[in-house]
């Protein structure tokens, strides 16, 4: 591998599509998120520079680690959360193809995508206060509900496609894009699922300010739980991605540069859905989502796939 090269790559991985655009990109939907929500409830919402606002404020305050936590696992995980949705981003389109794709990249991608969800639960069981312990089982719990229906509901489309691989998934509906209507139910689906993954209104149950202060980072401050927010953020920009590549059709064929604007209206228009569930639903209770997510989504998701297995027998 030659110097240029190497330049490439590093810049790829840390510029564009890599750690800085995640990180911006994952701020800018934040605060499109809480402005979007604003506007439905008819206030005023935040300034387009509160996310890094908030970001810098948290940097620069002290960082308090509890006596009864292993320091070195309490301070390291906000910084593996982050190395696994970054990670799981190289496999995931954002122009044509991925920067680093391979046949079964979307099984990988959802189990890095899984990741971030165990070191909430670690963050929270490692604190040791009972706020955060409590936190920690919610997460726990919630991941086991919605996983199986986000799975289900990516299944699908690889069925129709004939591939396990992100990109290739992409361009088969760029190519069909009269399949993609018929994907709607497994896009619902996987978009509620999200919203589960994200802990966001209706399924925030894990750090609900007014039953457990603030779940399993209660016990967080300064740097390492700004990390833990941009985590979240990043994994919102990766998990519509996801979205946009597996049912949307990608770029829709388009390259290079031409591209970007398609994946950036297409996340764009994903977050405006999940800022709308948002702001219709209210809170629910942990097993009010478990029931919810086994009774309907899984059964929904399985439904799309039967779908698929119809449609692909259909196509020869």
């Amino acid at each position: 591998m030659t110097l240029d090269s190497t330049l490439t790559q590093l810049a790829y991985l840390l510029i564009f599509p890599g750690f800085l655009f995640l990180a911006l990109y994952g701020m800018y939907l934040q605060w499109l998120d809480r402005k979007l929500c604003a506007i439905m409830q008819n206030r005023v919402g935040p300034p387009w520079f509160q996310a890094l606002a908030d970001f810098i404020k948290l940097l620069a305050k002290e960082v308090i680690v509890p006596d009864a936590a292993e320091s070195r696992l309490f301070r390291l995980l906000p910084f593996f959360a982050m190395a696994a949705v970054m990670t799981a981003l190289v496999s995931i389109p954002v122009g044509r193809s991925a920067l680093f794709g391979f046949q079964g990249d979307m099984v990988v991608v959802i189990y890095l995508l899984t990741i971030p969800t165990v070191t909430f639960f670690l963050a929270g069981w490692s604190s040791t206060s009972p706020y955060s312990t409590v936190g920690a089982m919610r997460v726990l719990t919630q991941l086991f509900a919605y996983e199986v229906p986000m799975m289900l509901s990516l299944i699908g489309p690889a069925i129709l496609a004939g591939s396990w691989k992100i990109t290739g998934i992409s361009i088969f509906f760029a190519a069909n894009p009269i399949l993609i209507p018929t994907q709607l139910l497994g896009f619902a689906t996987a978009l509620v699922a999200l919203q589960g993954k994200l802990e966001r209104i209706p399924f925030d149950i894990p750090h609900a300010k007014n039953e457990i202060v603030g779940g399993q980072f209660t016990e967080y401050s300064g740097r390492l739980l700004a990390f833990f927010y941009l985590a979240i953020d990043m994994e919102l920009v990766v998990g519509a991605a996801l979205l946009s590549a597996v049912f949307l059709g990608g770029s829709l064929g388009l390259t290079r540069w031409a591209a970007i604007p398609v994946f950036l209206a297409k996340t764009l228009a994903i977050t405006f859905l999940l800022a709308l569930l948002k702001v219709l639903m209210a809170r629910i209770r942990i097993e009010q989502m478990i029931n919810f997510c086994w009774k309907y989504l899984a059964p929904l998701a399985m439904a799309q796939v039967l779908l698929d297995v119809f449609l692909k027998y259909r196509l020869g």
